[in-house]
């Protein structure tokens, strides 16, 4: 089964989530803050974060940041607040691969992380690593992109959004699909989301943003990439 580190400053809550995540096979860290949270995710290789997002010494947005930063690909799923609305949205854009609200029940937590890692797992055997079109060139195993002028600074989401496009190309794809796919979570805050992260993603790989030769509009649906 899984490694699993757990992020939680709540020591009754951390115990909890330990107990039932060893009892369903998993062998289960606790780090009391931020600070810890990156110390052992850098040097016990987890396969899977389940990071609160109010914690000491460095909050788990902060923490989710810095990871993907790193290039560190591992599944992490952001405990929330009831009512961070932004929060959430903001842990999701920054890289988290889903989200949970507090309280929340086990059982829904389990079969989150169940179907997180499915996902880790099947995007790791069929993923391209490294890709390029036109001047562009991305490796996906360091989220590292350039031109011919040099780097070009991508997020995670834009990154997860590219290679969802490379490995659907020529397929028109719905904002709908791309929120399950490449955010994955079943809450959608609005397709708006997507629109915003295509308009970013196209300033940094289209010649001429205004008119995309790659990421193409389907009016009234999504989405197409095209080489």
């Amino acid at each position: 089964m899984a490694r699993i580190l757990i992020v939680e400053d709540e020591q009754d809550m951390a115990l909890g989530l330990k107990d039932n995540f060893e009892f369903d096979g998993h062998e289960v860290l606790i780090a009391k803050d931020g600070e810890e949270a990156l110390t052992m995710a850098r040097q016990d290789n987890p396969d899977l974060i389940i990071l609160d997002i109010m914690l000491p010494k460095k909050s788990g947005l902060d923490v989710c940041k810095e990871l993907r930063a790193e290039g560190r690909k591992l599944p992490i799923i952001m405990l929330t607040a009831r009512g961070q609305e932004v929060d959430k949205i903001l842990g999701l854009e920054l890289g988290a691969d889903d989200y949970i609200t507090k309280p929340f029940s086990i059982r829904e937590l389990l079969a989150r992380v169940k179907a997180v890692l499915r996902r880790s797992e099947k995007k790791e055997s069929e993923e391209p690593n490294q890709h390029q079109f036109g001047k562009i060139r991305v490796d996906f195993d360091h989220y590292t992109a350039w031109n011919e002028k040099g780097h070009v600074d991508m997020t995670y989401k834009e990154f997860e959004i590219l290679r969802f496009f490379l490995e659907n190309k020529n397929r028109t794809i719905s904002r709908d699909e791309l929120l399950d796919k490449v955010w994955g979570y079943e809450i959608y805050p609005t397709s708006r989301t997507v629109d915003n992260h295509i308009v970013k993603l196209r300033k940094k790989i289209e010649k001429d943003p205004m008119k995309p030769k790659h990421i193409i509009t389907v009016y009234g649906i999504g989405y197409k990439y095209i080489e």
